[in-house]
C-alpha cells in the first residue's frame, strides 16, 4: 500500500501569523485595492497596467524596502485581486499574516488615468468592498499582546471607510497606547469618503494618543480646530501633547514642528512622473528615519527623498528606494553607476 503524505494544501498562506519570532518594528492597519493605470483617458479604451494601492499598504512598502520589519493588516476578498495584493506585499518582505479574507465582499479596486500634462484622476471603486468590513478583531489581531511594535501607523482614510473601520482604528489605537507603541497619524483627508466636520471629530479624539502627527498644509484646519496659520495650529496640536507635527508642502518641501522650534527641508529636484502615493513615500521615510533613532532634520530629510522617488517614477509604490539607493539622488544628472 502507498502512503499518502500528509499536505497542508487546506491551509492559505494569510490565514497564519507569519515571523512570529521577529518582533514588527512598525504595525500600519487600512485598506488595499488593487489598482489599474492608464496613460490616457479611460473612455478611450487602451492598456491598462495592474498593481496594487492603498495609502497604508504603501507605507508598508517603503519601510520594508527600507528594512525595516512591518506588518499590514486590513482585509481582503476571496478572490485573485485579493491575492494580488497579498502576493505583492509579501513580495516587498511586509507581514501579511493576520490579514483576513473576506468570502462575501471583494477586493476594492481603483483607476488610474492621466488627463491633462502631470495631472492624475483616479476613480474608487470600493462600495461594499472587503476593505470596508475591517472590525475591531482585526486590530486586535494585528497588535497582540505581548508584541509591542515600535510605531504603530494610521490613516484618515480607514475610519473614513465606515463605522466599523472606525472602531478598528480606535481599537488599534488604544492597543498601541496602552503597549507603549508610538502613534503615527497621517491626516489624509478624502472628501469623497467624510465631511470636514465628521472628520475632525473623529480624528480629534485619536489626537491625544498621537505622537506624530503628518498633514498637508490645507489639512491643518481639520485638526486644529479650525486654526488657519501654520504655526498657530501647528502650537496648538502641540499643545495636545504631539510630539511632532510634520506639514507637507508639496514642491516646495515640508516642515516639522515640535517643542524645540521648526525645523524645515526643501524638496529635492526630480523630474515628475505623477504625484500619487508621493505622500506615503514621505511618511515611510520619515518613520524610517525616527525607527533609526536619527534627529529631526535627518528625518526630514529622509521623507523628502523618498518622496522624491516617488514622484519620479510611476505608479504608487514601485519606484521606492531600497536603503542603498538613498543616495541615488545625489548622484550627478546624466550620470552612469557601474
Amino acid at each position: 500500500m502507498t502512503r499518502r503524505r500528509a499536505t497542508t494544501a487546506g491551509r492559505r498562506p494569510a490565514d497564519r501569523r507569519e515571523d512570529v519570532a521577529r518582533p514588527h518594528e512598525v504595525v500600519t492597519i487600512g485598506e488595499a485595492m488593487a489598482a489599474l493605470r492608464g496613460d490616457g483617458p479611460l473612455r478611450l479604451g487602451g492598456p491598462l497596467t495592474l498593481s496594487m494601492a492603498g495609502a497604508e499598504a504603501n507605507v508598508a512598502i517603503g519601510l520594508a524596502r527600507l528594512g525595516h520589519r512591518v506588518r499590514w493588516a486590513g482585509v481582503v476578498g476571496a478572490d485573485e485581486l485579493g491575492e494580488l495584493v497579498l502576493r505583492t506585499l509579501r513580495a516587498e518582505g511586509v507581514d501579511v499574516g493576520t490579514v483576513r479574507r473576506d468570502p462575501t465582499a471583494p477586493t476594492g479596486l481603483l483607476l488610474q488615468e492621466h488627463r491633462v500634462a502631470h495631472v492624475t484622476r483616479v476613480h474608487y471603486y470600493r462600495s461594499g468592498s472587503a476593505g470596508s468590513a475591517l472590525r475591531a478583531d482585526d486590530a486586535d489581531a494585528a497588535l497582540p499582546v505581548g508584541e509591542p511594535a515600535r510605531f504603530l501607523h494610521v490613516t484618515g482614510i480607514t475610519p473614513a471607510l465606515g463605522p466599523d473601520p472606525r472602531l478598528a482604528v480606535e481599537r488599534a489605537v488604544r492597543r498601541a497606547r496602552e503597549a507603549g507603541t508610538r502613534i503615527c497619524l497621517d491626516v489624509n483627508y478624502r472628501s469623497r469618503l467624510w465631511s470636514p466636520d465628521l472628520a475632525a471629530r473623529v480624528l480629534g479624539e485619536l489626537l491625544p494618543c498621537v505622537d506624530v502627527l503628518i498633514a498637508s498644509e490645507d489639512e491643518l484646519p481639520l485638526v486644529a480646530g479650525g486654526e488657519t496659520g501654520e504655526e498657530r495650529a501647528a502650537g496648538q496640536l502641540l499643545d495636545t501633547g504631539i510630539g511632532e507635527v510634520v506639514v507637507k508642502h508639496g514642491g516646495a518641501g515640508a516642515r516639522v514642528w515640535s517643542a524645540a522650534g521648526a525645523v524645515r527641508s526643501p524638496a529635492r529636484t526630480v523630474p515628475v512622473t505623477g504625484t500619487v502615493g508621493a505622500g506615503d513615500a514621505f511618511t515611510a521615510g520619515y518613520l524610517s528615519a525616527a525607527l533609526d533613532d536619527l534627529p529631526i532634520q535627518d528625518r526630514l530629510d529622509r521623507a523628502v527623498t523618498v518622496g522624491a522617488f516617488a514622484v519620479a517614477a510611476a505608479g504608487d509604490w514601485e519606484g521606492l528606494p531600497t536603503r542603498a539607493e538613498l543616495a541615488l539622488l545625489s548622484a550627478p544628472d546624466g550620470g552612469t553607476i557601474r
